[in-house]
């Protein structure tokens, strides 16, 4: 009976495009009361990717929590990309997943057979990413929703934040972009079988191969792209800095066949929340079509890492990335801002 289920048409979202918009929440979050504590060295006034709390000198709990509708209808590899959407926030901050809590809305519409296979993909993805599952919490929901409360280990100093891009640092990319777009022409019939079983497969793969390239390396920031798009990311990588990111648009590897879908107009509604929130920050050059600006505001579910590292360290790190992630590609560089433009497109 669970394969036989559309978990898609039971929500009027999917997957990471169910976030509220980045402008948005910061004007929901503003002004609320924010205690401190000097153990805590990334709160949520830090728009982060995860909090980090540290325990000792040599130990830091990092903790996020990620939940969403379904993007896929089969109920298996739907809990197997919400999983390794949760966990991907650990990795962005160079930590390691420990332990897990299940957070699952349950649709009236699902039966017995369809619940236990979106907990069975989640269990999936935590085994493989060497953590536990060690209960959860859920309730039931007009639409299904499940995901995860993640704790992860990291060195105190060892925290890789989104906000601690440099001058001279070279972006990394990890995943291919167009994963909203893919997913809006699979729900339309107008994407390919092998663009879907493709993008199913990468948003079901965790970031933990990147991330584990990654720490061997004087990395100076990162983050995992999402919800908010390229853009959106990359805009909080250079907003932190007080820099500007120049994002070479040719050299962005994108999932086959995504470019002439936007051009069809098949764009999730996601991406015009992430262009109104960005849009005023970037500069766009002449001669980058519209369709490529679609895929960079994008919103992305269970999307790559995004690093900034030293020019001098750059090739050897995407060598490396690239014996594990062969579409891991050097996508832009960070310069000082002028002319008011956190974010340039070339």
């Amino acid at each position: 009976m669970a394969s036989e289920i559309r978990l898609t048409r039971l929500a009027e979202c999917a997957g990471c495009g169910a976030k509220v918009g980045a402008g948005v929440l910061a004007q929901l979050l503003e002004g609320l009361p924010t205690h401190t504590d000097p153990r805590l060295l990334v709160g949520y006034d830090k728009s982060d990717d995860a909090s980090v709390y540290q325990i000792s000198e040599e130990l830091a709990l990092c903790q996020t929590v990620d939940f969403f509708p379904p993007i896929v209808d089969d109920p298996f590899q739907f809990g197997q990309i919400a999983a390794a959407n949760a966990l991907s926030d650990v990795y962005a901050m160079g930590g390691e997943p420990k332990l897990a809590l299940n957070l699952l809305c349950v649709s009236p519409e699902m039966d017995d057979a369809a619940v236990r296979a979106v907990l069975r993909g989640g269990y999936d993805k935590v085994y493989e990413a060497g953590a536990i599952i060690t209960g959860g919490h859920s309730i039931r929901d007009r639409e299904p929703k499940y995901g995860l409360a993640v704790t992860g280990f990291v060195h105190p100093a060892k925290v890789l934040r989104n906000d601690r891009a440099r001058v001279g640092d070279v972006l990394i990319l990890t995943k291919p972009l167009g994963v909203g777009v893919a997913v809006t022409a699979a729900k339309a019939g107008l994407a390919d079988e092998a663009l879907v079983r493709q993008v199913t497969a990468q948003m079901a793969f965790l970031n933990k191969a990147a991330r584990d390239v990654m720490v061997r390396f004087p990395v100076g920031s990162c983050t995992d792209v999402t919800g908010f798009g390229f853009l959106g990311h990359a805009l909080e990588m250079a907003r932190g800095g007080e820099a500007a990111v120049v994002v070479e648009s040719a050299k962005i590897p994108l999932l086959p066949g995504v470019l002439a879908l936007a051009e069809m107009g098949l764009l999730p509604e996601g991406m015009y929340r992430n262009r109104r929130f960005a849009e005023g920050h970037t500069h766009v050059a002449d001669g980058v079509s519209l369709a490529m600006q679609d895929l960079l505001y994008d919103p992305q579910t269970s999307g790559g890492l995004l690093m900034a590292v030293s020019e001098k360290d750059a090739p050897a790190l995407l060598r490396a990335l690239r014996d594990e992630l062969p579409c891991a590609e050097a996508v832009g560089y960070v310069v000082e801002k002028r002319d008011g433009a956190y974010l340039m497109v070339t």
